[in-house]
């Protein structure tokens, strides 16, 4: 089953054994989030671009990664991001992090949203990190209902989605441990879509869950 969102933050020429993971496990992933400079970038980077081109070939979603700001960055950047990770690195979607949950910031993301298609966007995925108003429904393909650490992640009780099934859930856990089964906790929570990995600290997304860890 094509469940495992992967954001994976860390530069190929740097992990490139994990990258070859990464591609290697195509038919389970759902997609994988692109980030070569906390978002595209200022010019276009070839190790990501070849990454990329690997992803596509194996028919796996790249979505490239744009900050939002909580709903603070102007349209116009982010729209600029969307661009370049479509003309730098041919992404077929858009993973938009930082992403606001109220009701009072959704037009914002309305007017992202109808900027993404027009780019030639066929997947928006939405990081809330919390379970949003339910209109955020009406306009992505994915809701990241959950970021946070396993310790927090298993003591949070069932979540009632009211916003319909228009959209895939996704919970994205770090600190995981070895033993856990994410992907059966994941799914007892309604995500269809999720990533566990074991990083903890400021940069969890540099680590791969531990079934995609490449020998040593």
């Amino acid at each position: 089953m094509s469940e495992l969102l992967i954001p994976y933050y860390e530069h190929p020429s740097v992990r490139p054994a994990e990258w070859d993971a990464i591609v290697a496990a195509a038919p389970r992933l759902y997609g994988v989030v692109l980030n070569p400079a906390s978002g595209p970038g200022e010019t276009p980077d070839p190790a990501f671009a070849e990454v990329a081109a690997r992803l596509r070939a194996a028919d796996v979603r790249v979505l490239g990664y744009t900050d939002t700001d909580y709903g603070r960055r102007p349209h116009a950047e982010v729209v600029r991001d969307l661009a370049r990770h479509r003309d730098w690195y041919g992404t077929d979607g858009v993973f938009l992090d930082q992403v606001a949950a109220g009701r009072e910031e959704f037009r914002y993301y309305q007017r992202l949203a109808t900027a993404a298609w027009g780019t030639g966007c066929g997947t928006l995925a939405l990081n809330h990190g919390t379970a949003p108003h339910p209109s955020y429904a009406r306009i992505a393909d994915v809701l990241v209902t959950f970021e946070g650490t396993w310790a927090s992640y298993t003591r949070l009780g069932p979540q009632q989605w009211p916003g319909g099934t228009g959209a895939r859930l996704c919970h994205l856990v770090y600190g995981v441990p070895a033993d856990a089964d994410p992907a059966a906790l994941a799914r007892a929570r309604g995500a269809t879509v999720h990533c566990a990995v074991p990083g903890t600290g400021d940069h969890p997304w540099g680590t791969l869950p531990h079934t995609l860890e490449p020998a040593r």
